[in-house]
């Protein structure tokens, strides 16, 4: 089914939008335009959990000009009580008399119903214009509301032969500062990340978001979690520093020693117990508990095992593979995806909708195992 043009005003609608993708889980990422006599009246987009909606900020900021105006909006205005009122009210009491929706709200309960309340109180809607766009704005909200689980990012920087270290250990720096800056700003937009015990020992991390943002606003340090089944994680690693922004939860099993546990909590860390299989946390079991967290997107930074066993599991949405123009070599350095991996090609994960990207002297390659889907709007 064709599209329609995307006018500025949507154009100016998805802008807001991507300016506060990071800064609003569990909620999706709206922008809101409010024209009236060919000029932006009102403009605005979605706010922190439990602050006021794009739509509600847009109509306040064009106030009476709103009568009689047309809305351009990146989703369907919501229609059901959270933390703040249905935006589909605030719409109709504002007297708008067109709405354009980019997309339906892609959770089952709700989907199409801020559509029928905006129809049913007479109000002339278009729905599709900038649909590709605003749904792959809001595919962390669409994967969490529908499954109830984030959607998860492999992320890794390898050498032309997939290697991510050299065999004595060596990883700083494989990419340029290029790719790392896009790395920050890919931290800058997710819930959450994760990496593995062994990661923390060898490397140890801060797994903060370094960067400046181009509107001079904070940047967003997604929740770390370390994967630590016997809770080997020193309570002395960077990760669990005081000092550093953000939320660390170390991520155990029943295997692991109470003591330890508890050393890690006195360091500050939260320790979450997800059950165990075969000695390891078990992922799905911990993206289910993520998701009661409200956590929407996850990025998997590695290692290997923890990659490997992410794609074992068939849990991987979207891969960031970061490639430099290096070989490194060596039977004992380290791949990038560890794991059981496939017996056969065609048991490969295969990438759709690939994109290439050059960042500086390195090459970004980034695809999706599987899509979001989202309801049809025939």
């Amino acid at each position: 089914m064709s599209q329609p043009a995307l006018s500025p005003y949507m154009a100016r609608a998805l802008e807001l939008a991507r300016a506060v993708k990071g800064r609003t889980s569990p909620n999706p990422a709206v922008g809101a335009v409010v024209i009236r006599d060919g000029r932006i009246a009102g403009e605005g987009a979605t706010q922190p959990y439990g602050r006021p909606h794009a739509e509600v900020i847009a109509l306040r900021a064009a106030g009476p000009l709103a009568a009689g105006a047309t809305l351009y909006v990146t989703l369907e205005p919501c229609s059901h009580y959270g933390r703040t009122p249905p935006c589909v009210d605030a719409v109709i009491e504002a007297g708008i008399a067109e709405v354009h929706l980019a997309t339906l709200d892609p959770n089952p309960e709700v989907c199409g119903r801020g559509l029928a309340r905006l129809e049913a109180a007479g109000i002339r809607t278009v729905v599709g214009e900038g649909r590709a766009a605003a749904q792959e704005l809001n595919e962390e909200f669409a994967r969490w509301v529908t499954t109830g689980r984030p959607l998860v990012i492999a992320k890794f920087a390898a050498s032309l032969d997939g290697r991510i270290a050299t065999w004595g250990g060596d990883s700083r720096w494989i990419t340029g500062p290029e790719a790392r800056a896009e790395v920050h700003r890919l931290r800058d937009r997710v819930d959450a990340i994760v990496v593995g015990v062994n990661t923390v020992i060898a490397d140890n991390p801060e797994l903060t978001t370094r960067m400046e943002r181009p509107d001079g606003s904070e940047v967003h340090h997604p929740r770390r979690f370390v994967l630590d089944s016997t809770a080997r994680t020193p309570p002395t690693a960077r990760v669990l520093s005081n000092e550093l922004p953000g939320r660390t939860t170390i991520v155990t099993t029943e295997l692991a020693p109470p003591e330890r546990r508890a050393a890690l909590e006195a360091a500050g860390a939260e320790v979450w117990t997800v059950a165990p299989r075969w000695g390891h946390v078990a992922l799905d079991a911990l993206l289910d508990e993520m998701g009661r967290h409200k956590i929407t997107s996850l990025l998997v930074e590695g290692g290997a095992a923890v990659h490997g066993a992410f794609f074992d599991d068939d849990l991987v949405d979207r891969v960031m593979a970061f490639i430099a123009p290096l070989v490194i070599g060596g039977r004992d350095a380290p791949s990038a995806v560890g794991g059981t991996g496939a017996r056969r090609l065609a048991d490969s994960r295969h990438l759709s909708d690939v994109q290439v990207e050059r960042l500086g002297a390195d090459t970004l390659i980034a695809g999706y195992t599987r899509r979001v889907k989202w309801p049809r709007e025939e």
